[in-house]
């Protein structure tokens, strides 16, 4: 089923040009000359020779996905600043277990440790993940919470600056990246809900699926008509379910976010960022957009592109200048 992930959205245009006639012929040919302009699938990602390889491999829990890789930088740290960076990365592939992991983002962990960042690079229990009294919410989100509280046992043994924390991923993981950085936000009464979560300083979103509501109708095209709820329960939370996972309704955030689009992406569409935008702009929050030219979904965490070139670019950008 999921082979035709990156595929899905021609035959979703192909449904739409059959319903609404000319006039949807006309936007469904504009649609699927951007889907043919997806040039990498995850398939071209992982089927590289040349992949890299981390420098640890790391357990936060006892579940085999409960684990993160650690990418430190072949250099040690600068005289100046005697610790390096870190950069949490999350993978994306929908939440879903039966889709790769932090395979998928290596060759951007690695350009991310060339530019002397290191980089923690997590994967978590998924929406059909096979482990005893596992329910993706709230475990897939609490996962993600111990893997970032994991680095305050790595930092005094490898150098690790957490004063200079930056949270980044791509779809799916740009959403959980994301969200790590709103954890202050969380609302008190619930089960997600910490005092004193690990500082984030500034959160890159690539492709991200911010607001899960939207998210849940417009990439069911790509990650299924029923991820979302069974990601946050909405049988049985209803309402509640988007109230501690999604972005929206934890706005303002109170840190540098951007976020970064492909404008040929068939999965998340640039509208993604731009709706996201607007809610934090009525919330009193400026969140910077990067939708690249001749970019598709995957385009984005290939660093031998030139999308994928600026998406490193960017994240290197969101340290700002070393205190």
């Amino acid at each position: 089923m999921f082979d035709v992930y990156p595929y899905t959205m021609p035959i979703v245009q192909i449904h739409f040009l059959r319903a609404v006639g000319a006039i949807g012929a006309i936007a469904t040919a504009l649609l699927m000359t951007s889907a043919s302009a997806q040039t990498l699938s995850f398939k071209d990602i992982l089927e590289r020779p040349d992949r890299p390889s981390p420098t640890h491999k790391l357990a936060y829990g006892e579940h085999a996905d409960q684990y993160g890789e650690l990418w430190l930088p072949n250099v040690a740290p600068s005289a100046t600043a005697k610790k390096h960076p870190v950069a949490i990365l999350i993978h994306g592939g929908c939440w879903r277990a039966d889709l790769p992991g932090p395979e998928l983002v290596a060759f951007l962990a690695d350009a991310l440790r060339q530019k002397g960042i290191a980089v923690w690079s997590i994967t978590y229990r998924r929406v059909g993940t096979k482990a005893d009294k596992f329910s993706p919410y709230p475990d897939t989100f609490r996962d993600v919470a111990a893997a970032a509280g994991k680095l305050n046992e790595l930092a005094p043994k490898y150098h690790l600056d957490l004063s200079r924390l930056v949270t980044t991923g791509h779809s799916a993981g740009g959403h959980l990246a994301m969200w790590l950085a709103a954890r202050p936000k969380l609302p008190a009464d619930s089960v997600l809900f910490n005092a004193k979560p690990l500082a984030i300083h500034a959160s890159v979103g690539i492709a991200a699926l911010a607001d899960l509501q939207y998210a849940r109708v417009a990439s069911a095209h790509a990650c299924g008509i029923d991820t979302v709820d069974l990601l946050v329960n909405t049988n049985e939370r209803g309402a509640d379910a988007y109230r501690d996972t999604s972005l929206v309704p934890l706005l303002p955030l109170g840190i540098p976010t951007t976020l970064i689009s492909g404008v040929y992406d068939a999965i998340v569409a640039p509208a993604h960022a731009l709706r996201y935008r607007e809610r934090a702009k009525a919330k009193g929050e400026a969140v910077a957009l990067v939708t690249l030219d001749e970019s598709g979904h995957f385009e984005l965490i290939a660093p031998w592109t030139p999308p994928g070139r600026r998406v490193v670019e960017a994240i290197v950008a969101a340290f700002g200048t070393p205190k």
